[in-house]
């Protein structure tokens, strides 16, 4: 079965930085990606990236986080620099599988706060 196993969550002062990594198993994987989801908020996309290394993110965090994969280990990481209060929030990896399924981690939490 799928399994997603997300790390680098925690607690960081407001211009820090963070990296968070998912590593997959159990399939082959299209798109990975990060969701996060802050009190009281929807969950949001955060960036994605496909098989082929085509990536986006939301303007939210454009030039301060980036999104990359390693297809050989099933990886995907979001390097997140100068991290802002409103950063703060459960951040989930979330993945797509050439048989047509999605899947999403149990969530990392991020907290930026001085």
């Amino acid at each position: 079965q799928v399994q997603l196993v997300e790390s680098g969550g925690g607690l960081v002062q407001p211009g820090g930085s963070l990296r968070l990594s998912c590593a997959a198993s159990g399939s082959i994987f299209t798109s990975m990606g990060w969701y996060r989801q802050a009190p009281g908020k929807e969950r949001e996309l955060v960036a994605h990236i496909t098989s082929g290394g085509s990536a986006n993110s939301a303007d939210s965090v454009k030039g301060r986080f980036s999104i990359s994969r390693d297809n050989a280990k099933n990886t995907v990481y979001l390097q997140m620099n100068n991290l802002k209060p409103e950063d703060t929030a459960v951040y989930y990896c979330t993945v797509d599988t050439s048989l047509g399924g999605g899947y999403w981690g149990r969530g990392t939490q991020v907290t930026v706060s001085s």
